[in-house]
């Protein structure tokens, strides 16, 4: 890996990035944080532009020296409601909330980006269009972005997620999708209740439950093509009040994972065969209702050739990006304009959502120099069009 950044740079991204690790805030409430932000970015002279509809997040601009396209670079700055057990030295200061996905990682890194990218101007031949995302731990922050207009006049856009389990200095790079699409179902059953112990003059919606918990997993293992990929789990099942009575209702609910739109796209209705033809055998009803969610991170194969061509001039170890079942709210900026999403290596102990995540801050410049000189390669190249 070739030797990035300044001892100097490298310093100010620890600490800016500590600085977000020890005050994290929830979705939609990272009001410090996006005051912290605006005002590093104002001291570097940096424009940040006015984005009246966005009350958290910021949204920058760096303008080359050439006319030309705009693609934008994200970066998500939210936290969780995890009581952090790092024992890092700058671990959080607000009880029950922690960056435990890496979300400060990201923000200090993409700040990293945009101030190599003030030093380039002369090379950048359009624009770079930087978004401090709120709120993608709720899945809601990139639609907000969305609405208020930020991705007006973008061309392309690129983003990362830490990788504990690659090492720094290598970048997991995979073309189509990357991350699951996340849907929620939810599903009543109504029987008959009745004494425990005369089962036969009722109709079990806890037996039932059973039935279609068992019936679902055949959607995935005799439904969809073993070629494709999905996950149904239940995660919810509750019923009944008392040990010696037989509900009459039980609620039901989970999640479903794909990667192809096609497959995501069968599922509620195989879904909704399998629960009533099974209610209706044991003489109940039920009720499937479905909450679409995500879409998967779809990367566009018209953006590889420049993201691994970044890769090689920085000597960044290129891996193919193992596919996670996790989801993203950067896919939504896919269904909109062309995206590419990477895996950024931070030789980490713990995964995603642990309350001893940890990543080696040794990946600060390497992320930092990676998009820096993505964002001039991808302009140049304008290889979406």
């Amino acid at each position: 890996m070739k030797s990035i950044g300044n001892e100097a740079l490298n310093k100010r991204l620890i600490n800016i990035r500590r600085a977000l690790h020890e005050h994290p805030e929830l979705a939609f409430e990272e009001y410090e944080t996006t005051k912290k932000l605006r005002r590093w970015l104002e001291e570097e002279g940096i424009t940040v532009l006015d984005i009246p509809a966005l009350q958290t997040g910021v949204v920058c601009e760096i303008k080359g020296e050439q006319e030309g396209p705009t693609i934008a670079l994200r970066a998500d700055i939210d936290a969780l409601p995890i009581e952090e057990a790092s024992a890092e030295p700058f671990s959080s200061k607000v009880p029950g909330k922690m960056h435990a996905c890496g979300h400060d990682f990201h923000t200090a890194s993409i700040f990293g980006a945009a101030l190599l990218l003030k030093e380039r101007k002369h090379e950048i031949k359009g624009a770079v269009r930087i978004l401090f995302q709120p709120a993608e731990e709720v899945a809601q922050g990139a639609k907000h972005v969305i609405d208020s207009g930020v991705l007006d006049g973008v061309d392309a856009i690129f983003g990362m997620h830490n990788k504990p389990d690659l090492p720094v200095g290598t970048i997991g790079i995979r073309e189509k999708a990357l991350m699951a699409s996340v849907d929620r179902f939810e599903i009543d059953i109504k029987g008959t209740g009745g004494h425990a112990g005369i089962p036969n003059h009722t109709v079990d919606p806890i037996a039932i439950s059973g039935q279609i918990t068992s019936a679902l997993q055949q959607i995935v293992s005799r439904r969809i093509s073993s070629l494709h990929h999905a996950v149904v789990s239940i995660t919810r099942i509750q019923g009944g009040t008392s040990w010696n009575v037989i509900p009459d209702r039980v609620e039901m609910e989970g999640t479903v994972r794909t990667f192809e739109p096609e497959v995501r796209a069968m599922i509620p209705q195989l879904m909704k065969q399998i629960v009533s033809g099974i209610a209706e055998g044991f003489g109940a009803e039920a009720e499937v209702r479905w909450h679409p969610y995500l879409p998967s991170v779809m990367n566009d194969e018209r953006l590889t050739k420049v993201v691994e061509e970044t890769a090689g001039s920085l000597n960044l170890d290129v891996v193919q990006a193992e596919q996670s079942p996790g989801g993203e709210d950067f896919a939504l900026y896919q269904e909109q304009i062309p995206g590419f999403f990477v895996w950024m290596g931070t030789s980490g102990t713990k995964e995603w959502h642990h309350p001893a995540f940890t990543l080696n801050e040794d990946a600060l410049p390497v992320a930092a120099a990676f998009f820096a000189e993505l964002a001039v390669r991808a302009l140049e190249s304008r290889s979406w069009s």
